[in-house]
């Protein structure tokens, strides 16, 4: 087993939250005399949102109807494949279900299969785990709280469904729950996906709702686990956890299979564009999903900088200097400046 870092090797100011890219306020400290606006490819959100509506006055004036969230959990669990709608508990995003989800594990060694978004780890310790990120997925079996990106953020990388399950089913022998993030897995491989695996207990699934429809703003979340534990974490949240305006637009989006079928299509060629144009000034793209391109080599910080500065933002990190991540161009208007700024790059001091 490699471990990459554990609790013991961290300061105590890492519990803060760190940088995830989508900051304008830090593009514009990092990169002042850049042209505006910025061309934001530092998330893995869809740039092409689902189409805006009106929502009804009452979504904003009243309080959520409970029936109104029992509909939401009935169409997200048929658009997730969960066994039933009690098999769902909506949230104001997923970043809220972490310590939730992950103090319904016991007390222990949780183990993050790393490198992959950071929040994890962080909620895990807030939460009282002793936490240990590994590179090694058979080294899962050995915690008490494991936990998977799948498909992982920033690389891309997907564990299989079976063995998953296999890993699920080790756990909870001994009492221990896997937790599998599925935040991308709408424009994943959607047949390694566990939601509908997780009556069987000892496994929880997360789903974001706004990265794959674009509406990271509107913060829904859903956490997918057997009835006991979705009745559990409801209890938690208490009535109204879900806004009237989130209600609405997960209600329609998630059942516009159409819209969802199209937009697969259509981001998958788009990062098949993406790659082209990154392969034609001497990038090569190392992995990602449809929604963001990952890349590995020497030149990420010129390339990162270089791009900055003509108001192109990617997603870099700090404790991987040669990785870069690239969300997808929006516009026509987009697309031409990535081009133009990548065919100067190298030139660039």
């Amino acid at each position: 087993m490699k471990a990459i870092r554990t609790d013991m090797d961290i300061p105590g100011e890492v519990l803060a939250a760190v940088d995830h890219g989508g900051s304008l306020g830090r593009a514009r400290t990092l990169f002042p005399q850049a042209p505006e606006p910025f061309v934001d490819l530092s998330t893995g959100i869809n740039p092409h949102s689902y189409p805006l509506f009106d929502v009804p006055a009452t979504a904003l004036t009243r309080l959520p109807e409970q029936a109104r969230a029992d509909e939401l959990a009935a169409i997200a669990a048929a658009a997730y494949g969960a066994p039933s709608p009690a098999n769902v508990a909506g949230a104001p995003g997923t970043q809220i279900l972490l310590p939730r989800v992950y103090a319904l594990a016991k007390l222990g060694r949780a183990m993050v299969l790393a490198p992959t978004y950071a929040e994890h780890a962080r909620a895990a310790r807030i939460t009282g785990h002793h936490v240990t990120e590994v590179s090694d997925f058979g080294a899962l079996g050995d915690a008490d709280l494991a936990i998977v990106v799948n498909p992982n953020n920033p690389d891309g990388r997907v564990a299989s469904r079976r063995d998953l399950l296999e890993l699920a089913t080790r756990l909870k022998a001994r009492g221990g729950l896997l937790v599998v993030d599925e935040a991308f897995m709408d424009a994943g491989p959607r047949e390694e996906s566990l939601a509908g695996d997780v009556e069987q207990g000892g496994l929880a699934v997360l789903r974001s709702f706004g990265k794959f429809f674009g509406l990271a703003g509107l913060r829904l979340g859903f956490a997918l686990a057997d009835r006991a534990t979705v009745a559990r974490l409801a209890g938690d949240f208490g009535p109204w956890a879900v806004s009237g305006p989130a209600l609405e637009y997960g209600i329609k989006a998630l059942a516009d299979v159409r819209w969802q079928q199209e937009m697969r299509k259509r981001i998958g060629e788009e990062a098949a564009r993406l790659d082209g144009l990154l392969a034609r000034h001497g990038v090569e793209v190392t992995g990602g999903t449809p929604l963001y391109r990952h890349m590995d080599f020497p030149e990420a910080g010129a390339l990162f900088r270089a791009l900055g500065r003509q108001g192109i933002v990617l997603r870099h990190f700090e404790d991987r200097p040669n990785v870069l991540r690239a969300g997808l161009p929006g516009s026509d208007d987009e697309w031409q400046r990535l081009e133009a700024a990548l065919a100067g790059w190298k030139n660039e001091p």
